[in-house]
């Protein structure tokens, strides 16, 4: 076998195969051998068929095979030897088209190396972690707000109207073409006014009811209503209503505490406390983490794979652009040029990846089963009732897998360099982190 290199500028090169006649006969014979005590064939005790009648029968079928494993081992040896990595598979193809058995195979192949990554000084990386505390003002506000979410409600003055938000009472028998349907009654049935839990138009027509009027409402079903025989069709629900009911917040209280799982108030206050602290420090991990991918982006720099940053450039472009217009759903859209500006943000993305990849490779990071299954779960929530189904599928789909398995490997990445940076701690108010967030948000 013969190796020519025929390109090497920059990251690109390009060699010429050539695998002779002769190493792809001693293969196809070495199969044949390997598979000969196997073999039955009519007029012949298994094993004993003459290898000239193998040849005849399997051969051209197994020079195909030995022709692939042979141009294979040729690429795996080239990368022993060379060291060289493929940013993406090499492109690989072979140039005597009129090729015959009996003769040589010439093959092209051309690919983009990765780059030597230097050297980085972890230690010398300077971070800032910015540090919130749940003060009581914080913790009186999120309590606030889970009274509002378990609100009560309360009877309005007799003769009050019904508003948006009230809770009405009503018995109510709907009827079609004057019969009364199935399902369509009730007694004592407690409606809040604009929670859309009944069909549209119903709880518009009762805004401005009293208690102890009777309203008849007129409503159509929707024409893909689950119960075939009233989609479309026109309903009146006669309507009696029994009380009309104001929203009031629950009471701040043991008793509120103890609906949300918690011994008592203070309990419930503690819990508050380290929920919001745990929010307060995921944010503060973004901030930090952006500071440290822009301080390591200052301290490298290194040739790129240039078809690697054509491929991110123009994800970038696709992403934003359907991000500025969500109304296209599917891609049969003109293809998105990248800017000069999707340019360079391609090209930190690269180098950071191959940055960070490098950094993983060396430390040893790995990504457990048991975070791939944790992740696969969470993103299998998005689906619900087909939870199994998307099991399945990112298990057969290595595209997939590889797409839940970079961020947790990149995360991972994260800390271990930031245990090895100098990290200084500042206590900032919420407001501050929440500016931080935002000028992230803005870049």
């Amino acid at each position: 076998m013969q190796v020519t290199e025929t390109l090497n500028e920059g990251l690109k090169r390009g060699y010429n195969i050539v695998v002779t006649a002769a190493e792809l006969d001693e293969k196809v014979n070495e199969k044949l051998i390997e598979a000969q005590p196997e073999i039955e064939m009519k007029g012949f005790r298994k094993g004993k068929v003459p290898m000239a009648l193998l040849k005849k029968q399997f051969g051209p079928r197994l020079l195909g095979e030995a022709m692939q494993e042979t141009i294979d081992g040729a690429m795996n040896k080239h990368f022993e030897d060379s060291g060289d990595r493929p940013a993406l598979q090499p492109q690989v193809k072979m140039t005597n088209e009129d090729w015959k058995e009996g003769d040589d195979v010439h093959v092209e192949m051309s690919y983009e190396a990765l780059p030597e990554i230097p050297e980085v000084d972890l230690k010398s990386v300077e971070l800032e972690k910015l540090v919130v505390k749940a003060d009581d003002a914080a913790v009186e506000e999120a309590l606030q707000n889970l009274a509002e979410t378990a609100q009560d409600f309360k009877a309005r003055r007799k003769g009050s109207k019904a508003k948006e938000g009230d809770q009405v009472v009503i018995d109510f028998v709907g009827k079609v073409d004057g019969e009364a349907f199935e399902g369509g009654s009730a007694e004592d049935y407690p409606l809040v006014l604009g929670s859309n839990s009944f069909i549209p138009g119903f709880e518009d027509q009762l805004v401005g009811v009293k208690a102890e009027e009777v309203k008849d409402v007129t409503v159509t079903f929707p024409e893909e209503y689950g119960a075939e025989h009233l989609a479309g069709k026109e309903a009146v629900f006669t309507c009696t209503i029994k009380e009309v009911k104001e929203p009031v917040a629950a009471e701040i209280n043991d008793e509120l505490a103890q609906k949300f799982g918690a011994e008592d108030l203070a309990a419930l206050k503690a819990q508050i406390a380290e929920r919001l602290e745990a929010e307060y420090a995921g944010a503060s991990r973004a901030v930090m983490k952006r500071a440290l991918l822009d301080a390591l982006d200052e301290k490298v720099s290194f040739d790129l794979p240039p078809t690697l940053v054509e491929a991110e450039a123009k994800q970038i472009a696709h992403q934003l652009w359907h991000e500025e217009n969500p109304e296209v759903t599917d891609h049969n859209h003109d293809e998105i040029e990248p800017t000069e500006e999707h340019n360079k943000l391609a090209e930190r993305r690269v180098r950071l990846g191959l940055l960070l990849a490098e950094l993983g490779q060396k430390a040893e990071v790995e990504v457990t089963d048991a975070e791939m299954t944790q992740a696969i779960m969470n993103q299998a929530r998005q689906y619900p009732g087909q939870e199994r189904q998307f099991f399945e599928f990112v298990q057969q789909n290595a595209q997939m897998q590889q797409q839940l398995r970079a961020p947790i490997f990149e995360d991972k990445v994260v800390d271990y360099v930031v245990e090895l940076a100098k990290v200084t701690e500042k206590e900032v108010s919420k407001e501050e982190l929440q500016k931080a967030i935002e000028a992230l948000e803005e870049e």
